[in-house]
């Protein structure tokens, strides 16, 4: 062989951590998430920048690139790589840094995902009601790229979904939460009503809620599509069907506590009871006869006695969480813990595979030859389960949820995600190949959003958890994975899928927004539940979520506020506002709100923080003057946040300053010296003032440096 043949120039992605830096050489060593070693060369024209939100400008650092290449800090390198006989190079034409600083991951400042999904809520809204009337008649399941509906998608017939709009539904319902946006609320409850106006029936005479699985949209009205027309579910009704048509409603029910959006869920689960339920074997079954309602009918061909992951673990993230949240009921506790249990005991399959058995018999013998699935396994269903399991956990501490979901967190990163470029990876075979003991890709190797969504919140959840390290690692590099190549700031919204090495992959189905399988709901999820593991979990900040209800419709006016299934005692209701104005009748321990009696709608807004919050800070304006309170210590390890607040603060060039210290037991050296850089920057006219009662020595050692003004008294703000 010629080495000329040895030749080889490809482009690709390194994902890792920097071990050192050479600035003579202009050379950097780099350690991949799967532990494999690189040396990286630093081109002259090579360019960096910091990963950037949704609605950010481009943040540019290729002139402080050699200074960010510390060791430890974690990025991604897009560049050549050259192979010749003997011998290797990668040069590096682009880093991405996902910190700002080290340790300082972008996504982690609280108001990261609140921007990002309103972002991608208001991508969608643009897309489907360009004329800010929201109007679902004029819904189209397909969005192109930059969020217009396809030319061949506005003729006079037209399909729509119900899971398609259900998931966008519960998209804007959840951006709602997240921002109060009015926007967002009144689209979610316009696409519930439409909802429940074409795409449901109630059957009085059998107890029964169901759901078509969508509607012709005609130039004389609407024509309902009962069985299931997608493919895999063919002439059927598949629960998967049924179970996210509630994800919408369920949601918006959370924010508004309609009593007919409960209704419906109570009859839907109903159906469930009746119809899916095996009595025999336990567990649901996946698709029933559209005519007689039977599970087990020869017109299901291969879905018939059929169970499979979707019908058993799909009803606790699609509507069963919120509506315990909701309403804090035992019988849907109870169907949580049951549907935990199914999966504990039927889905794991070691030592056969380290991936779960998604498809079962009605006996729950495997089922290895159905459809595409065959003896394959989507990666993010594996991911999901630890995810869930997690979650049920805090409300049934069974040991067996926390031991499966850490043990299919241990095993996934070495056979579902990339260990070079980070990102997790779609549908890999469960066998591993003999001759490789690789498991190969059964379709391609492109990574699709919602498999990094469910990568994110599970390690996320288990690191906020267990407080093990390396479930914090996985999350940060999926979190930076996503947030670095998955978001769209020219057109908008989220990528569907990205090659291995991040570049969206624009080609077929896979080029829209808005499809089948796409309409906000994942999107939006991962934003909201990344802000609530993040900021009552792991980052020790304050998360706001909003509500609307009508108090008179909710049993003895409670609102339940809790934002997810969380540790008991992991997070306390601190202050609650009812049309704009302070509350005070609230329970802060089991997050509950009494409201006042009412037949009206009102605004609530809710501050959640961690109780074990080490450091309180909240900042106000009263004119040109801000309020700066502190409540605990600011010691090395809440330095960060310290120095971030107060960097906001002063953004916005307050005239003076006032620190509330009263209830600060410790100030560190360094955070003095954040205090004495600040002072320095605003200038001569802004005064720095402690008022009100701070400890001696916390004031001593701040007066100590001749920087800050003293006025003492009762001028305090104790809670």
């Amino acid at each position: 062989m010629s080495a000329l043949s040895q030749r080889r120039i490809t482009s690709d992605t390194l994902a890792g951590y920097v071990t050192h830096y050479s600035p003579a050489r202009r050379m950097f060593g780099l350690r991949s998430p799967d532990g494999r070693e690189f040396t990286v060369h630093l081109t002259h024209n090579a360019v960096s920048r910091i990963v950037r939100n949704l609605g950010d400008s481009y943040h540019d650092t290729t002139a402080d690139t050699v200074d960010m290449l510390a060791e430890g800090r974690f990025l991604f390198a897009y560049g050549i790589l050259y192979e010749w006989e003997g011998g290797a190079r990668f040069d590096a034409k682009e880093i991405t840094f996902p910190e700002e600083s080290r340790g300082q991951y972008v996504f982690e400042h609280p108001n990261w995902w609140v921007q990002q999904a309103a972002a991608i809520a208001d991508f969608y809204l643009r897309g489907q009601f360009p004329d800010g009337n929201y109007d679902w008649r004029t819904f189209r399941t397909h969005l192109t790229l930059s969020g217009t509906h396809l030319p061949d998608f506005h003729g006079k017939d037209v399909r729509q979904e119900t899971d398609t709009i259900s998931r966008l539904v519960y998209g804007l319902a959840t951006a709602y939460l997240l921002t109060g946006e009015d926007r967002f609320l009144e689209a979610a409850q316009s696409g519930t009503e439409y909802l429940r106006e074409h795409m449901r029936v109630d059957d009085q005479a059998d107890g029964i809620t169901y759901w078509y699985h969508g509607i012709d949209i005609t130039p004389g009205g609407h024509r309902p599509v009962f069985a299931s027309e997608f493919g895999d579910d063919y002439d059927a009704i598949p629960m998967y069907e049924q179970i996210y048509a509630l994800a919408g409603p369920t949601q918006t029910f959370r924010i508004t506590g309609d009593p007919k959006i409960l209704n419906d869920i109570d009859r839907t689960v109903a159906l469930f009871q009746k119809y899916f339920r095996d009595p025999v074997e336990g567990g649901f079954f996946s698709h029933l006869d559209p005519i007689a309602l039977d599970p087990g009918a020869d017109s299901l061909g291969r879905n018939r006695s059929r169970k499979n992951w979707n019908s058993v673990g799909d009803h606790a993230p699609a509507y069963l969480i919120n509506a315990y949240l909701a309403t804090g009921r035992p019988d849907f506790a109870a169907l949580l813990e049951e549907t935990a249990d199914t999966i504990v005991k039927r889905f794991p399959d070691e030592p056969n595979s380290p991936f779960v058995q998604e498809r079962f018999h009605a006996d729950w013998s495997p089922d290895r030859t159905w459809g595409w699935q065959q003896d394959r396994a989507v990666v993010g269903h594996n991911l999901k389960i630890t995810w869930n399991l997690t979650r049920i956990k805090a409300l049934h501490d069974k040991p067996e949820y926390g031991t499966t979901a850490e043990r299919i967190a241990e095993l996934m990163p070495s056979v579902g995600s990339d260990g070079l470029r980070s990102g997790w990876y779609d549908v890999v075979e469960r066998q591993p190949d003999p001759d490789s003991g690789i498991h190969r890709m059964v379709w391609h190797d492109r990574k699709a959003w919602w498999q990094q969504e469910q990568a994110i919140l599970a390690y996320l959840i288990l690191a906020g958890t267990t407080d093990d390290p390396e479930h914090l690692r996985l999350a940060r590099e999926a979190a930076s994975f996503y947030n670095a190549y998955f978001l769209d700031y020219e057109d908008g919204g989220v990528y569907f899928n990205v090659l291995a090495n991040g570049i969206p992959y624009l080609l077929g189905t896979e080029r829209l927004k808005g499809s089948h399988a796409m309409a906000g709901y994942h999107a939006l999820e991962l934003c909201y539940l990344s802000a609530t593991y993040t900021g009552l979990l792991l980052g020790n900040d304050p998360v706001t979520l909003h509500f609307r209800p009508r108090p008179d419709d909710l049993p003895e006016r409670v609102l339940r506020v809790a934002p997810d299934l969380l540790p008991a005692g992991s997070a306390e209701l601190t202050r609650v506002w009812v049309d704009g104005q302070p509350y005070q009748n609230f329970d802060g321990k089991d997050l509950t709100v009494r409201l006042p009696e009412g037949t009206e709608p009102v605004r609530v807004r809710v501050e959640l923080e961690p109780a074990q919050m080490r450091l309180r800070m909240r900042s106000e304006f009263d004119g040109g003057t801000a309020h700066i309170s502190c409540r605990g210590v600011i010691d090395a390890a809440e330095l960060g946040k310290f120095r971030r607040i107060l960097g906001e603060v002063m953004a916005a060039a307050p005239a003076r300053v006032e620190f509330h210290l009263c209830e600060t037991g410790e100030m560190c050296r360094s955070a003095i010296n954040e205090l004495l850089f600040q002072r320095t920057k605003a200038g001569l006219d802004v005064d720095f003032v402690i008022v009100g009662c701070a400890l001696p020595e916390v004031a001593d050692a701040l007066l100590a440096t001749d920087a800050f003004l003293l006025e003492g008294g009762d001028d305090c703000n104790h809670e």
